[in-house]
């Protein structure tokens, strides 16, 4: 059980973008190592951990000194398959909202299975809305409303004591417990966050090649798609057929390539699948160019 805890808490990255105050860095990871966290990923800090910093770690300085330092959120979610955002404010557009509890059991969940991340804003100002199109869910601590202003340390350490008890709620199970009469669901290969920033990448060309509109010119139209797909969670074999249908409406596949033989009088199940789509074993499609 200790193995499976350590495996799941090594994949839960926690990200801290443009990170002012090194004092933060140091006490984020003395709040990460107390409760097993381990992986921590700066973006685009102020100032590189410094004297303050490892001061303020008390004893965690090996997070700091094995920290991540990224030029873009993009680079330091690459590999993850969720991404869950801290923040303290609404924003124009209503993100998926889970609380602490749920947001633990979610990244517990994901982690049996691969990569995840937790992000946290800036000291002053949090996430901007870029960056929160670049996450699956939006967590928020229900702080009094009175006086809601937590420093991004304690943030770290309210979210990651959420996750250690969850964990150790399930057993170290990482989320994923059946009773002996269920079947265990197969785990979907999900998505990465890199592989999505590609397909949000070819969905705004594919809008300005059909003549849909501009994205460049209208930033709220590509977040609620962003907001659409990620809450979908596409699996690969579900980001091949999207791709593949952006491909065809810029007009990059070949015409007539669903033709057959006898074109008047085939039934629809006589029909072939395309030449560029294989099926696994169970008739599902496994790839599309």
């Amino acid at each position: 059980m200790i193995d499976q805890m350590t495996e799941s808490l090594a994949r839960i990255r926690v990200v801290l973008v443009e990170t002012s105050h090194t004092g933060n860095m140091g006490a984020a990871a003395r709040a990460m190592k107390a409760m097993g966290l381990s992986r921590l990923e700066f973006v685009a800090p102020r100032h590189l951990p410094d004297a303050e910093a490892l001061a303020r770690a008390s004893g965690a300085d090996d997070l700091l000194q094995r920290a991540g330092i990224h030029p873009t959120l993009t680079e330091a979610l690459a590999g993850c398959r969720l991404v869950i955002g801290a923040s303290a404010r609404r924003r124009t557009i209503d993100w998926p909202l889970v609380e602490p509890p749920e947001c633990a059991r979610r990244l517990l969940e994901e982690a049996a299975q691969g990569e995840v991340a937790l992000v946290f804003g800036r000291e002053s100002s949090g996430l901007d809305n870029d960056e929160l199109a670049r996450c699956h869910y939006l967590v928020h601590v229900p702080t009094n409303p009175d006086f809601s202003s937590l420093n991004v340390a304690a943030a770290v350490q309210v979210l990651a004591y959420e996750i250690r008890r969850t964990l150790l709620e399930q057993g170290g199970a990482g989320g994923r417990r059946w009773s002996d009469d269920r079947v265990p669901e197969r785990p979907r290969d999900l998505t990465t966050a890199d592989e999505m920033e590609s397909f949000y990448g070819h969905l705004a060309q594919t809008l300005v090649d059909i003549h849909y509109g501009d994205p460049h010119q209208s930033h709220k139209l590509m977040r609620r798609l962003r907001r659409l797909f990620n809450r979908a969670q596409p699996d690969r074999i579900e980001m091949n057929i999207l791709r593949g249908i952006l491909s065809a409406a810029q007009g990059r596949k070949t015409p007539g390539r669903f033709a057959h033989r006898d074109q008047g009088t085939a039934a629809p199940s006589q029909i072939q699948p395309e030449t560029d789509v294989r099926l696994d074993s169970e008739g599902s499609p496994c790839s599309i160019d």
